[in-house]
């Protein structure tokens, strides 16, 4: 008889390959089953996907200015908020306004539907980045890559989540304590 592949079910993800830079985490699974008699093959045994830890293996906060902010559209944070009002880890959060001053040609070429957003990024537009539940740092009260602590007119790193081509640079505007942020330049931080 024709045998399919069995595999197991994901392990939970890893941490971050490595602190203070925006690197990668693992999943994996196994195979319980090989394919035989012309079985369906095999499915992909390890997923990755982008991540970044904010603190060194010894428990000291990485230095900002290494650290580019990750973002994602603002549409994603109703979902976000949602879940989080649900399990009552809601906390009051915070928006950035941000000046974006340089864009990689990688955004423009955003092929995934969860990566059309990207193609809103202009240079010289001024974008509002909302810091809420989870990305809100318990221990610092803000996001990181925030630009809290920068100097006026400093240029900071972001990079969009979905897309490690597309990514660029901004200077700080001013930080809002309640957030109206335009809907197509609205995003959150990761």
């Amino acid at each position: 008889p024709v045998i399919p592949c069995v595999v197991s079910q994901w392990s939970v993800w890893s941490g971050c390959a490595e602190p203070c830079k925006t690197t990668y985490r693992v999943r994996r699974r196994h195979i319980i089953q090989e394919p035989r008699n012309g079985g369906e093959a095999c499915p992909a045994l390890e997923e990755r996907a982008g991540c970044v830890e904010y603190w060194t293996r010894e428990g000291t906060e990485c230095k900002q200015s290494l650290i580019p902010a990750l973002i994602t559209t603002g549409g994603f944070g109703k979902a976000r908020k949602k879940r989080a009002a649900a399990d009552g880890n809601e906390r009051a959060g915070y928006c950035v306004e941000f000046q974006l001053v340089a864009i990689t040609p990688g955004c423009l070429h955003s092929h995934h539907s969860y990566t059309h957003w990207m193609r809103y990024l202009r240079e010289g537009h001024t974008v509002c980045v909302e810091c809420q539940h989870p990305a809100l740092d318990s221990r610092s009260l803000h996001c990181y890559g925030d630009g809290s602590g920068s100097k006026k007119n400093q240029l900071l790193h972001w990079q969009a989540v979905g897309n490690p081509r597309c990514k660029g640079t901004w200077k700080r505007i001013r930080q809002l304590d309640t957030c109206s942020c335009p809907s197509v330049h609205s995003f959150l931080f990761i």
